[in-house]
């Protein structure tokens, strides 16, 4: 079962200016814009919802409730889906109100999501935790659906093998397409499409063993995939989840200073540094077609303090 929350097929652009700053032809890379899919501000986890928001409005779902990071852009999106689909939102976070603002919060609050803290707790912690509350609801008479963490899981993933598809129908010569590995959904699905050895995924650290994952959801919309057959690239971590990289700021300035493009310090930013660091150690070649996949997180920018801080003084052309 699918639910309709998007606009498709999403653009594919011609990035010449920043193909040529890192040492491709102006013909070699494109950016695949998921972050213009249209629902709450866009990003990636809108493809997955149509098909795990789907399969709960099927089972007779009043009310979603999913877990993430208090930035998550998939709980963003879940609460946008949500308010579009008439149904209560639960979402829950580690940590205390206050520890962060701005950004995805303020938008889950203006979907109206209902929003618990859990405290200091791990991702298992934080499940049982959404678990527990899906069981009070469900005591209380209501009829709650848990959304996996990133909507990954084979029934999301199945968004982005629908992506990997509508990708080929526009560009059946891609030979690279690099995209964020966070939860694993939107990797495994374009793996499944695409084929392990035309997807890049670039670890931003989000979970433990994220091949694993990937492999174990590719398989179960395509032919058995092996961790080890899976190209992924760890060095774009750094310190961890969440904290802005040097490299990352790099290519965030990058971006936006070729292309006129915006991307998020967690997840795209990092997918691009891995962009960058690809072409520099002749993983992706001159002459090679890539897709830098867009999922979006716009909004995640705004909600981190380390980026802010070093991206919020206007250049002047006069300083005083």
């Amino acid at each position: 079962m699918r639910t309709s929350l998007g606009n498709w097929p999403t653009p594919l652009e011609a990035a010449p200016r920043l193909a040529v700053r890192l040492g491709l032809r102006e013909g070699d890379l494109w950016i695949k814009r998921d972050d213009l899919i249209g629902l709450g501000a866009g990003g990636n986890k809108v493809r997955k919802l149509e098909y795990t928001v789907g399969a709960a409005m099927a089972a007779g779902a009043d009310t979603l409730v999913t877990v993430g990071a208090p930035q998550s852009n998939h709980a963003r999106l879940t609460a946008a889906a949500g308010a579009k689909l008439g149904l209560d939102v639960v979402l829950v976070f580690p940590g205390k109100p206050g520890a962060s603002r701005s950004g995805n919060l303020t938008l889950d609050t203006l979907f109206g999501a209902q929003v618990h803290w859990a405290g200091d707790v791990d991702l298992q912690q934080l499940v049982e935790t959404a678990q527990g509350l899906v069981d009070v609801l469900r005591r209380r008479g209501g009829r709650p659906a848990l959304i996996p963490f990133g909507g990954s899981d084979a029934t999301g993933a199945r968004g982005y093998e629908q992506a990997g598809q509508e990708l080929l129908s526009q560009l059946p010569s891609v030979d690279t397409a690099v995209v964020a590995l966070g939860s694993g959904g939107t990797m495994a699905g374009l793996v499944a499409a695409l084929g392990a050895e035309r997807v890049l995924g670039v670890d931003t650290g989000a979970m433990d063993q994220p091949a694993a994952a990937v492999a174990a959801m590719a398989g179960e919309l395509t032919t058995p995939t092996g961790p080890g057959q899976l190209r992924i690239r760890t060095d774009q971590v750094g310190p961890g989840y969440g904290r802005l990289t040097d490299s990352t700021a790099a290519a965030l300035e990058l971006a936006a200073r070729t292309e006129g493009i915006a991307l998020d310090p967690v997840y795209t930013g990092r997918a691009m540094a891995g962009l960058v660091a690809a072409v520099g150690d002749g993983t992706i070649a001159p002459g090679q077609t890539t897709v830098f996949w867009h999922t979006g997180g716009l909004a995640g920018l705004f909600g981190h303090a380390e980026a802010v801080d070093r991206f919020d003084n206007a250049l002047t052309l006069f300083p005083t």
